[in-house]
Formats: C-alpha cells, sequence, structure tokens
C-alpha cells in the first residue's frame, strides 16, 4: 500500500473513532439526564405532603382531626375492623389482665370501628395528647370526671347506642358495638366539635436513611401481658414488607372485614408502673416520668427510653429523640421487661 492511502485511512479511522467517542458520551450524557428526570418524577409521584403520624406520602395535606376510638381486645371481640389503618395504637392493660387498645387515626379512616368499648383514666390522658375526637362506649369513674372536664372532646356510646353506634348481631356486648367514620363526623357536628387540625408531625428516618443507633438484630418479640394465652402478644418481622406482623393469642391478627394482616413499621414497649386501685381491678400508671424502652424497626432492637413530651409517649437515647421508621407504630406499654422475650 502506498504511504498515500495509509495516511488517508489512519485519517478515516481516528475520524470514526472520534464519532465513536462522540456517539458514547451522548449516550452517558442522555442516561445521566434520564435519570436525573426519573428522580425528580419519583419525588412528585410519592406525593406532595408527608402524613404527620407515619411520615409516609400522601396526595394531598390531611386538614382532618385525628380520631381516638377505644377499641375492645378481648379475645370475644376478636377479629377486630378497622385497626389495620390507625396510624398509631396503644395497647394497655385493663382489668381482669386483659388488654385494651387505643387507635389514632389520621392519615386514613376505615368505613367500621370496633368493637368499641370504655374508656379509662390513663386512656384519655394518652388520647388527649394528640387533641382528638375521642370514641368509647363507656366510662370509668375517672374517666367520666376527666371527659366531662373537657379534656377531650367525647362522643360516648352511652348516651349514643343504636344512633351513632350499632350493635352487631353476629356477636353479643359488651363486644358488638361499631361506630362508622361517618357517624363519627356526624356526632361532631352534633356536638359542635371542630372536624379540622393541624398535628405536630413525629421525627422520622427520611428515605433510605437508617438508625445510627448500635442495634441488635430482631426476628420475633413476644409479650406476654398475662399468664393467659389470649393475652399474649407476637410481633414476626417479614424482610419484604420490612414491618413486623402481629399475633394475637397465638394467631395472625386480622382485620374482620378486609382480612389484612396487622403490622407495624415501629414497635415501642415502654415499662410503667401499674398500680391496681379499687375492687374492680382498675388501674392507674404513670405516663409522665419516663423510663426504660425498647424501640423495633427494620428488623433490629434497640434499647431506648421513653419520656413524655407534650403528653405523647416517645423514643430518646442520650438526651435525643429517635426517629421512627415511616409507617404504623404500636406502642405496647407494660409493667415490667420480664414479660418480654425476644
Amino acid at each position: 500500500m502506498s504511504r498515500k492511502k495509509m495516511l488517508l485511512l489512519a485519517s478515516l479511522m481516528l475520524l470514526l473513532a472520534g464519532c465513536q467517542s462522540n456517539n458514547e458520551n451522548d449516550i452517558d450524557s442522555s442516561q445521566e439526564r434520564s435519570e436525573e428526570t426519573t428522580e425528580v418524577a419519583t419525588e412528585i409521584s410519592e406525593g406532595m405532603e408527608q402524613a404527620p403520624l407515619t411520615g409516609e406520602m400522601v396526595a394531598d395535606k390531611v386538614k382532618a382531626r385525628p380520631v381516638a376510638v377505644m377499641v375492645n381486645n378481648d379475645s370475644k371481640a376478636r377479629p377486630q375492623s378497622g385497626l389495620h389503618k390507625a396510624d398509631i395504637v396503644f395497647e394497655v392493660l385493663a382489668e381482669g389482665d386483659i388488654t385494651r387498645l387505643l387507635a389514632i387515626f389520621h392519615s386514613e379512616m376505615p368505613e367500621t370501628i370496633g368493637p368499641v368499648r370504655s374508656s379509662r383514666a390513663y386512656f384519655v390522658d394518652l388520647a388527649k395528647a394528640y387533641d382528638p375526637l375521642y370514641v368509647f362506649h363507656g366510662w370509668s369513674p375517672g374517666a367520666k370526671e376527666k371527659i366531662e372536664a373537657g379534656e377531650v372532646d367525647g362522643i360516648n356510646g352511652l348516651t349514643y347506642d343504636g344512633t351513632l353506634f350499632k350493635r352487631a348481631s353476629f356477636r353479643k356486648a359488651p363486644h358488638n358495638s361499631y361506630i362508622s367514620s361517618a357517624n363519627i363526623q356526624k356526632g361532631a357536628e352534633q356536638l359542635n366539635y371542630a372536624t379540622k387540625a393541624e398535628v405536630e408531625p413525629f421525627v422520622f428516618l427520611k428515605k433510605g436513611q437508617i438508625n445510627p443507633l448500635e442495634g441488635t438484630a430482631l426476628e420475633q418479640v413476644k409479650i406476654e401481658y398475662s399468664s393467659r394465652q389470649v393475652t399474649h402478644v407476637e410481633y414476626r418481622y417479614d424482610a419484604e414488607q420490612k414491618a413486623y406482623v402481629r399475633y394475637s393469642g397465638g394467631e395472625k391478627h386480622m382485620d374482620l372485614e378486609t382480612k389484612e394482616e396487622l403490622v407495624a413499621h415501629n414497635v415501642f414497649i415502654v415499662e410503667t408502673s401499674h398500680l391496681v386501685v379499687d375492687k374492680q381491678g382498675r388501674r392507674e400508671l404513670d405516663l409522665t416520668s419516663g423510663g426504660s424502652g425498647v424501640l423495633i424497626q427494620n428488623g433490629e432492637r434497640f434499647d431506648v427510653e421513653w419520656k413524655s413530651v407534650d403528653g405523647k409517649i416517645l423514643p430518646y437515647k442520650n438526651g435525643e429523640q429517635v426517629p421512627l421508621v415511616p409507617g404504623k407504630t404500636w406502642i405496647q406499654i407494660i409493667p415490667d421487661f420480664n414479660k418480654v422475650t425476644y
């Protein structure tokens, strides 16, 4: 081959290499722009607002006032209706070593909630921190005093049995009182209660963020509220959901209507003093002094403290509030950690 032809061929090869390089750069730039666009689109599609009590993204800001409902947890009342949609649920001992549930609804409301049960003074204290519409069916003397003093805006099944509250035919009293979300709204309007509110948000981990505290891997936790097996509670970690599936009395805890399993993204176990104060077995609880706690999230257990901040029971460590994982939170209030196994 002549020298002239060789130079011409070399020039052509360099030109082609340059074109290929430019094309690759164009592809890389295009991919980067595509990824940037995807990130922005994802942020927008996730929602415009963060629900204050779950940390999850919702399409519109939740302007409704929280609703707190006393829910029966006797074995004869299970499975209950509506608990799967509660942002927060407290489980606390009542009389006879049976627990009762206080469900706080805000980011979403089920059509039906129940069975609804009677209030106790310490449940009023737990509820009022959220300034909710407080729904219950009956009360202890201590709860009656607090509610009638206006500590919460209450809707009482004793007053509205058969109107706002309906009795289910498939269960016997006192395990058959139910209320709909529509009737809660109707009751609030009848009683001239506010139905809109600004709700102070919890502290949550950001997307992709992990708890900076040193934790211990935890697949399962069991709480024995009494020697009776029906009062035993378990949470079992589901890695796919990144949540703990709840079991009550040895059975998976599910919603009556939808059959949806109850899950907790945060399980917060709180130890505090319990004192029986009358012949009926009613109790007084210390909900202000703080103490030992265990926060369970993302397959790990963290030893923390609990503090009462404006009436809310919150996890703390080294003087700093410990953030929650976005999602549902169950708060288990117990008399001592000897009732807990991991």
